[in-house]
């Protein structure tokens, strides 16, 4: 195929190019401690990852069981990640049939049970990471969108359609009080409530060991061998979304590690993570990317392949913005050379289909470079980061106790009103957890609202500011 591949060498250029000289190192290092502690105040310090992340797992698990399980609902992004706060993103949710598994060229399907559909993977003619899918075996379950994706490919052979798969769920009968938007890629985006935004994927599962494996036998010093473990026994999934520009589009399916992808960030140290949040803020208050030319799934792979390549000893709260300008550099080689392998399956080149214009490319080549050459100052480029660094430490410290109180109330919130829900989605409001998880997020947004006034601060919209 035309589309451009990567080298075998790619991930050399991950590993760590050398150390700072030794007059700036004293500077470098107080301002890379310094910045720890202030995006530990931000909220993404490791405690408060990890509630995120057990809150978001379990309101997964509370989803799934309603469904008795005809699927299995998984919160991916920042969200599963842990790595954004109630507001500030949205909510990624895939939805997994449970009652159609998708088999590897070689895999034998007779261990399937016959309400089970089976579907074969067929990669030969597809870019690295995608496949075509052909009906082995009808269930006796399947569900109606499945069934009326299947078409026939001219040659008697039948095809499940990703296009047609997507289509078939946007028809869906709406929630009261969402609207849906149009669809991006393989997700249908919603809002809730004007500010509840989510992006559903419908997948299917994967059973690949031939991929897996190959990852899980590359040589590394991250992550450790129970987590490659955990990950490989985490599978995969298909999402229904082709290789731009293939003449196959509208039947393709991607292969994704979302659960597994999770689980390998959550084996990232306190640094590493961090660094990936540095990342992700530079795209969002500097690149300002208009599309997703370079979006967060970039940063996460330049991070994933720096953590398996270096020692983990070497990413500690004095290096973090050594390790940012490695990942800067990173990125620019990414951006010149229009290359960056996936990190699960580096055949694919992940800036294959980024849509970068020229202008474009050339601009952000040079503000990256631009940063190179600032050091420690180009934390000074991130908003959130300045603000800490200018404001007073003691009210920083106590908004950011009481915003973090407060998104804790709410997301413990969230599953309770999953529990409280019956068949028909009326939650019961006289629960007492409930009302008492009400009161207290009451009075948290009331001791914020006397202080900002008392500070002459504008106190509109008070819970959306807390949250963002």
């Amino acid at each position: 195929m035309a589309e451009s591949g990567t080298r075998p060498d790619e991930p050399e250029r991950f590993r760590r190019q050398g150390n700072v000289s030794s007059k700036g190192d004293l500077i470098l290092e107080n301002a890379s401690v310094e910045t720890c502690t202030i995006l530990s105040w931000l909220g993404y310090g490791p405690e408060i990852i990890q509630a995120r992340r057990d809150a978001y797992r379990e309101y997964g698990k509370l989803i799934t069981a309603k469904t008795r399980g005809a699927v299995t609902a998984i919160i991916t992004g920042s969200k599963g990640e842990g790595l954004s706060s109630f507001l500030e993103s949205d909510m990624d949710i895939m939805v997994v049939d449970n009652r159609v598994f998708c088999l590897e060229d070689d895999v034998k399907s007779s261990a399937f049970p016959g309400e089970i559909t089976v579907l074969r993977s067929l990669s030969r003619r597809s870019y690295h990471g995608h496949c075509r899918l052909l009906l082995e075996r009808r269930g006796t379950t399947i569900h109606r969108h499945v069934r009326d994706a299947i078409c026939d490919d001219g040659y008697g052979r039948e095809h499940l359609s990703s296009d047609l798969y997507v289509n078939n769920w946007s028809n869906e009968d709406l929630t009261e009080g969402m609207v849906q938007h149009e669809r991006a890629g393989p997700s249908i985006p919603s809002t809730m409530y004007e500010h509840l935004h989510s992006d559903r994927v419908h997948a299917l599962h994967y059973y690949c060991p031939n991929i897996l494996s190959k990852w899980a036998a590359r040589p590394r010093h991250w992550p450790p061998p129970e987590a490659v473990q955990r990950v490989v026994s985490l599978g995969a999934v298909l999402t229904p979304v082709g290789f731009k520009g293939s003449k196959y589009q509208h039947v393709e399916w991607r292969v994704c590690f979302n659960a597994g992808e999770i689980e390998l960030i959550s084996n990232l140290n306190d640094t590493q993570t961090k660094l990936y949040v540095l990342l992700k803020m530079i795209k969002n208050d500097v690149l300002h990317p208009r599309k997703k030319e370079v979006s967060s799934y970039t940063l996460k792979n330049i991070v994933l392949w720096m953590a398996e390549n270096n020692p983990q000893a070497s990413f500690h709260k004095k290096s973090i913005l050594q390790w940012l300008h490695e990942a800067l550099d990173a990125l620019r080689v990414a951006l010149i050379t229009l290359e960056l392998p996936y990190y699960m399956i580096p055949e694919r080149n992940l800036m294959a289909t980024s849509g970068l214009d020229e202008e474009q490319q050339r601009t952000w080549i040079s503000t990256i470079t631009d940063m190179l050459h600032e050091g420690p100052r180009v934390i000074l480029r991130l908003p959130k980061i300045r603000q800490c660094i200018v404001a007073h430490p003691e009210p920083f410290r106590w908004y950011s106790g009481m915003r973090i109180e407060l998104e804790m109330l709410t997301l413990m919130h969230m599953n309770r009103v999953v529990i409280c829900m019956d068949e028909n989605r009326e939650v019961d409001d006289t629960d007492a957890i409930l009302q008492a998880f009400k009161r207290r997020m009451g009075e948290v947004i009331t001791d914020v609202f006397v202080r900002m006034i008392m500070e002459g601060s504008r106190a509109n919209d008070i819970f959306k500011r807390i949250l963002m």
